[in-house]
């Protein structure tokens, strides 16, 4: 016991000095962002200080010539460092700056510590250049090598040029990796933006598939009882002064349907309801979507509104999924709707429904052609959603649907729906 919790607090003091390290290193990169100019400044300022502390008189404990002039010692210490501010934005031409001093340093022997300087521009070149320019840079790293080794020969090659570029191999190396996670690390913050990006599509996409289901629903329900009650209404007017009993039969008949639009809006509203912010409603009454069998009732109320309608069935339905049954239902609703809205007082409707290879639905009425395509007069509503949410409603099921006038001498309005059977296995 005494083991595993000495080894989990070994565990979380290298997590905590992780955890510690990684947030010192970002804070140097933020720095670095927000400030490159002064990072720059501040590390070149670092480099150049060490570069004229060697050349105050270190540099002749490895020199192969101790009698290099102490102004020219400085002027090269200067020039493999100094150019060292520039190592970002032009890698490469700094080292072939620095290049000529690396090359007077071998020839006359000082072979001057600030030389090494020369592989932070590597790596410089090796993290934001392209790789082939590594080939340049050993170049110009190796030829002052091999000139100070010919001109002052007292070590062996491998002291004095194998292993500067080992040292050059392992810095480039090192900015390769370092490049390679920064690389890797941008496709992964692309990535999210992109998704993220794609996300928001989605939702927007989802956002106004929503509102059209929405307002497809609102108009079918509100549309179609508005349009019962006002015919109610208008035949409570006329059979008010020869017929009450009509007339208050006629007003029992709009309380009904409006009860019944009232039901159908708050069931839809609380679908919408935001629990989260909302206060918890009552128990909402729950009753299934319409369907075929509801025909027969939505019929009966379009005829107590005033409208003669002959409804006739052929052949034998077979089992439609509720989304199928709910589009024959909503397509002969807004049907009917429109007919007692633009229709006219004399005219009839006939709802034909066959049942075969799917199922084909039929609405027809003796109302003037113009009536149900012209635009409405000036004051009054536009035209519409009636049509488009038909064939919004038709298009989910592969289905087609017509509109339009009948031939005269007849005259009238036909809509004329039809959906294939369900394949879905």
């Amino acid at each position: 016991m005494t083991q595993v919790t000495e080894q989990l607090t070994r565990d979380r003091g290298t997590g905590a000095l992780t955890a510690h390290v990684q947030g010192v290193l970002h804070r140097v990169r933020a720095f670095d962002r927000r400030r490159p100019l002064l990072w720059d400044a501040l590390l070149t300022g670092f480099f150049v200080t060490a570069a004229l502390v060697d050349a105050n008189g270190g540099w002749r404990n490895i020199a192969q010539n101790t009698d290099v002039p102490a102004h020219l010692v400085l002027a090269l210490s200067l020039g493999l460092s100094v150019p060292l501010l520039w190592r970002r934005r032009h890698p490469l031409p700094v080292l072939a700056a620095m290049a000529p001093f690396a090359l007077v340093s071998n020839w006359t022997g000082a072979m001057l510590q600030a030389a090494l300087i020369q592989h932070v521009v590597v790596f410089n070149i090796a993290l934001r250049l392209p790789l082939r320019r590594l080939g340049v840079a050993a170049v110009l790293l190796t030829v002052p090598l091999a000139v100070g080794t010919v001109r002052h020969p007292a070590g062996s090659w491998e002291q004095q040029v194998i292993s500067p570029l080992w040292a050059f191999a392992l810095v480039a190396l090192l900015g390769i990796a370092v490049r390679t996670r920064q690389e890797y690390t941008a496709s992964l913050v692309e990535r999210a933006r992109r998704l993220e990006i794609e996300r928001d599509q989605q939702a927007q996409l989802a956002a106004a598939a929503e509102r059209t289901r929405i307002a497809r629903e609102m108009h079918d329900i509100i549309g179609h009882n508005l349009s019962v009650i006002t015919g109610l209404a208008d035949g409570g007017k006329y059979a008010a002064a020869k017929s009450p009993e009509r007339a208050a039969q006629a007003l029992d008949a709009i309380a009904t349907t409006s009860r019944q639009a009232l039901t159908e809006l708050r069931r839809l509203l609380d679908v919408l309801r935001d629990d989260d912010l909302a206060p918890a409603p009552p128990p909402a009454e729950l009753a299934p979507q319409p369907a075929l069998s509801d025909l027969d009732q939505l019929i009966d109320g379009v005829r107590a509104a005033g409208l003669p309608v002959r409804f006739t069935v052929h052949g034998t339905p077979d089992a439609l999924p509720p989304g199928r049954q709910l589009t024959v239902y909503r397509v002969v609703q807004e049907a009917l709707t429109n007919t007692l809205k633009h229709a006219g007082p004399t005219a009839t409707a006939t709802v034909d429904v066959s049942y075969g290879d799917g199922v084909t639905v039929t609405v027809t009425d003796t109302g003037g052609p113009a009536v149900h395509g012209t635009p409405a007069p000036p004051g009054e509503a536009g035209p519409g959603r009636g049509l488009t949410g038909m064939r919004e409603r038709t298009a989910l099921y592969a289905g087609t649907l017509e509109a339009g006038p009948l031939d005269p001498p007849a005259g009238g309005w036909r809509v004329r729906l039809y959906l294939p059977k369900d394949t879905t296995p």
